[in-house]
């Protein structure tokens, strides 16, 4: 990546995080869920150039199409930046996961392009036995609905994540998105 878009990067990720924490502030904290101790280096695993097979549920059918990101591994591996390229639907956004050090808890970050808006406050997980979990939760016409990012089949050049939705407390999960991520090279200088 050149020197300016580094730069870009950089000063994004600086005011993503001060607009999440200001907006999480605001809001009224999540019900209380056991998230494990996070580690700095548990997202590592993302640095590089990948391309990625979605699989995405629209009206109950399976949308299929294909994506590719650069993610950057930051701060000696307390922080990964995502920039998600969906150009078959003129899609693109920006994740940024990052761990809170003293609480030891990973916080999931997103930014659609189109709006630029952080979702906040971020999505709190962790890794346990190789995958990583991360779920949150909002409220549709009074039913609680959790909503939990899969981060799985982790190996050096591929892994998967996925989203799900429960209606029932998480006894049971219907898969909404899956990302097959496929490794092509490391991030560009």
């Amino acid at each position: 990546m050149n020197k300016d878009r580094r730069t870009i990067v950089g000063a994004t990720t600086t005011l993503l995080l001060a607009g999440a924490a200001a907006k999480a502030k605001a809001q009224e904290a999540p019900s209380p869920r056991a998230v494990p101790h996070g580690s700095p280096g548990e997202f590592n695993f993302l640095h590089g150039e990948w391309r990625i097979d979605h699989r995405k549920r629209r009206d109950g059918a399976w949308d299929v199409f294909e994506g590719e990101a650069t993610c950057w591994t930051i701060l000696n591996g307390i922080g990964s930046v995502e920039e998600l390229r969906i150009p078959a639907r003129d899609f693109s956004g920006l994740g940024l996961r990052m761990l809170d050090v003293e609480n030891r808890i990973w916080s999931d970050y997103w930014v659609n392009a189109k709006s630029g808006v952080v979702t906040a406050p971020g999505t709190t997980g962790g890794f346990v036995n190789g995958e990583g979990v991360f779920i949150s939760e909002y409220d549709d016409n009074g039913a609680t609905v959790l909503v939990r990012g899969l981060w799985d089949r982790i190996t050096d050049s591929s892994h998967r994540w996925l989203q799900a939705y429960s209606r029932d407390a998480g006894a049971t999960w219907d898969d909404d998105w899956i990302m097959e991520w496929t490794k092509i090279g490391e991030p560009r200088a």
